[in-house]
C-alpha cells in the first residue's frame, strides 16, 4: 500500500515558472473549443491526443533520461514510478469523462464545471494532513461560485445537458486527484520523465477503452485531425506539461486554481470560432472568478512566507 508523505520544501517562485503557467493557461483554453470542434468520439480524440504526444516526448526521455527511468523500477525509486501510474490514470479517467461532456454541453458550461477541480483538491489536501489557511478556502470558495455564475449549470435545458454537466463534474473529480499524484511524482522526477510515463499509461488505458467499445481511430476528416493536432501541441504539450514543469515550485492547490483561468478563455476562444456568445449576465461572474484566483495565489504567497518564520503548515506556497 502507498504511504502519502509531506511534500518536500519547494524553492522559491521564479519568472521562468510564472511564463511558463501562463502559457499554459492560454493553451488549456484552446482545448474546449477544438474538442467540439472535431467530428471524433471523444474518447477517441483523448487517446491520439496522448499517444501523439507521448510520441513527441518519449525519444527525447528515453535517449536523455534512461537514468531516471531505470530508478522507476528498483529500490526507492518504484514509489515515484506507482504515483506515475496512478497519475496516468487519473488522467484517462479525468480525459473520458470531461472530453465527452464538451460534446454534449456547450463548452463554457462544460469548462466551469470541471473548475470545481480546487474543492476537489483542496478535500485531497485536508485527507493528507494539510492545513489550508482561511483566506485560500475563501478564494476557491469565490472563484468556484464565480465560475459557476459565469457560464450556468444548463441543468434544466436537456437530459444530454444533464449528463454533461455530471461528467464535466466528474472530470474536475479526476483532474484534482491526478494534480495531487503528479505532485508527489514531480518531487525529484524531470518534468519530461513524469510528462512520458504519466502520457504513455494514459493513452495505453484510453486505447483498452476506445478497442472494448468499438470506437473509430481512424477515418476522420483533415480538419478533425488538424484539432487533434492542435490538442497535443497546445493544451497537451503546452499545457499540462507546463503545469507539470509548475508543480516543482507551485503546490497542486495553486495550480489548480490557476487552472480556473480557463474558464474565461475558453468561453472568449468559443464565441469567436463556435458562435457560442457568453450570456452578457456571465461577465460578473468572470470577474468574480478572477478576483477568487488573485486571493488564493496572493493569501497563498503570503502564508507561505509566514509559515517560514513560524510553525504554520500550508499546501499553498
Amino acid at each position: 500500500m502507498l504511504t502519502v508523505q509531506p511534500s518536500p520544501p519547494r524553492p522559491p517562485l521564479d519568472p521562468l515558472t510564472g511564463a511558463a503557467v501562463a502559457l499554459a493557461v492560454v493553451a488549456v483554453s484552446s482545448s474546449g473549443p477544438l474538442i467540439a470542434f472535431a467530428a471524433a468520439p471523444a474518447l477517441a480524440i483523448a487517446f491520439w491526443r496522448n499517444a501523439l504526444a507521448v510520441a513527441v516526448l518519449g525519444p527525447f526521455s528515453l535517449l536523455g533520461r534512461r537514468a531516471e527511468f531505470r530508478r522507476l523500477t528498483v529500490g526507492a525509486g518504484r514509489r515515484e514510478g506507482w504515483f506515475c501510474v496512478l497519475s496516468g490514470v487519473a488522467l484517462a479517467a479525468h480525459f473520458a469523462t470531461w472530453m465527452p461532456a464538451v460534446q454534449l454541453t456547450s463548452v463554457a458550461t462544460a469548462t466551469a464545471l470541471v473548475a470545481t477541480q480546487p474543492v476537489w483538491q483542496g478535500l485531497i489536501a485536508r485527507g493528507q494532513g494539510r492545513r489550508l489557511p482561511a483566506v485560500v478556502w475563501a478564494g476557491i470558495a469565490v472563484a468556484v461560485v464565480g465560475a459557476a455564475l459565469a457560464t450556468g449549470a444548463d441543468v434544466t435545458v436537456s437530459g444530454r445537458a444533464v449528463a454533461g454537466d455530471l461528467l464535466a463534474v466528474a472530470g474536475g473529480m479526476f483532474a484534482a486527484v491526478y494534480t495531487a499524484f503528479g505532485e508527489r511524482a514531480r518531487g525529484s522526477l524531470s518534468t519530461t520523465t513524469y510528462t512520458t510515463v504519466c502520457y504513455g499509461v494514459c493513452g495505453a488505458v484510453l486505447l483498452v477503452v476506445c478497442l472494448v467499445a468499438g470506437l473509430p481511430l481512424t477515418g476522420y476528416d483533415g480538419g478533425t485531425w488538424l484539432a487533434i493536432l492542435g490538442l497535443v501541441a497546445g493544451a497537451q504539450l503546452l499545457g499540462h506539461s507546463m503545469f507539470n514543469y509548475a508543480l516543482h515550485r507551485i503546490s497542486a492547490t495553486t495550480v489548480s486554481v490557476l487552472i480556473l483561468l480557463e474558464v474565461p478563455g475558453a468561453a472568449l476562444i468559443a464565441w469567436w470560432w463556435l458562435g457560442q456568445a457568453p450570456r452578457p449576465q456571465a461577465l460578473p461572474g468572470l470577474a468574480l472568478l478572477l478576483v477568487g484566483v488573485a486571493v488564493v495565489v496572493i493569501g497563498g504567497a503570503r502564508a507561505a512566507r509566514r509559515a517560514r518564520r513560524g510553525p504554520l503548515l500550508t499546501d499553498v506556497c
